[in-house]
């Protein structure tokens, strides 16, 4: 028997011992988050009040109390983590491009000039005129960079791609700032929901996010065997009778939808998708039949524990999650962007 075939013997035998071992650990590490999330704050909450305030709702003791109150906030955490990681392994799929996350490519800053122009001329105020606003300025964005980096005899290339990103999200930002400036009640509202904050996180803010994120999901695990084919390029997905048109169209719209109704929500939070999906992939290689799913988890985890550490850093008050993101994914976009030569997937 050749080397080749014991190798592939080997490898159909350890990646699926590798996966569960991968799932459980996950699984594991989403117990642990949430349950810190609920522990820290401006006040620590024991381990008795924890289990009580969960198992006890009788009990109204001021530490089950905190634990309650701090649910949302968990939950929440979780769901805009799940959507920004599916959402980030949407991206480098459509585009092949290792380093693509919405904040690189502008879209969170198109959600968030719609939302600021909402407040400004609209007086929005409820979660789902944020989310409508957010959508509709991220769906804007996404196609105007990917017509920008789509021009020339090259095509939409993974460079051009980032560098149509960073460029939009440049002058977006100056338009934001062009509608804050002149409205000081504005920026006043606008400037707390700019950095990116679980802060505001409520049932009704969950229960709006949450069909939005059951339909995005699932439009990205249904894409994922025909972006398999993609990453192999234009011409082996058409072979393989991969209609390229629709299959752009479905995922970037489930990318979009699920990136702007947390940016509308939480704010413009950056580099979770990026720090999930790369995550995933080192550990489980680029099949996206896994790596999506398994981004959703990461990206759970990640968010959470990130407003964990930003809460425990800043107590008694906190540092929001979107400068905590930032410290941690600023460094890793420079490091892939380096070793990676913002080469395709």
């Amino acid at each position: 028997m050749s080397n080749s075939r014991i190798s592939s013997q080997e490898n159909h035998v350890f990646v699926p011992k590798r996966l569960t071992k991968t799932i459980v650990i996950s699984v594991v590490l989403l117990i642990i988050v949430s349950a810190l999330s609920l522990a820290f704050g401006s006040r620590f909450v024991t381990w008795n009040e924890l289990m009580t305030g969960l198992f006890y709702p009788k009990q109204d003791s001021y530490g089950a109390s905190v634990v309650r109150e701090r649910i949302p906030r968990t939950v929440f955490a979780l769901f805009c983590g799940a959507a920004l990681g599916v959402s980030g392994a949407l991206m480098q799929a459509i585009t092949r491009n290792p380093i693509a996350d919405p904040s690189i490519l502008g879209v969170n800053t198109g959600a968030a000039l719609f939302v600021v122009s909402g407040l400004a001329f609209f007086n929005i105020s409820t979660a789902s005129e944020y989310i409508w606003f957010a959508i509709v300025g991220a769906m804007l964005t996404a196609i105007f960079v990917y017509a920008i980096g789509s021009l020339g005899r090259t095509g939409a290339t993974p460079l051009k791609l980032v560098l149509a990103g960073a460029a939009t999200s440049a002058a977006l930002s100056s338009l934001v700032s062009a509608v804050l400036i002149p409205r000081t009640d504005v920026m006043d509202q606008f400037r707390f929901w700019q950095v990116g904050s679980l802060g505001s996180a409520s049932w009704n803010a969950i229960l709006t996010f949450l069909p939005f994120l059951i339909v995005g999901v699932i439009l990205a695990i249904c894409t994922a065997p025909a972006l398999n084919a993609l990453a192999l390029g234009d011409d082996v997905a058409k072979s393989q009778g991969v209609q390229l048109t629709t299959l752009r169209i479905f995922s970037a719209f489930a990318g979009v939808v699920l990136c702007a109704v947390a940016t509308a929500l939480a704010g413009p939070i950056g580099f979770i998708g990026l720090l999930a999906t790369h995550l995933v992939r080192l550990l489980l290689g680029p099949d996206l039949r896994i790596v999506i799913p398994m981004a959703a988890i990461a990206g759970a985890v990640v968010l959470t524990f990130a407003d964990v550490v930003g809460r425990v850093i800043g107590s008694p008050g906190e540092l929001e999650v979107g400068v905590v993101t930032a410290l941690i994914g600023a460094p890793l976009l420079i490091y892939l962007a380096i070793k990676l030569k913002v080469r395709s997937l």
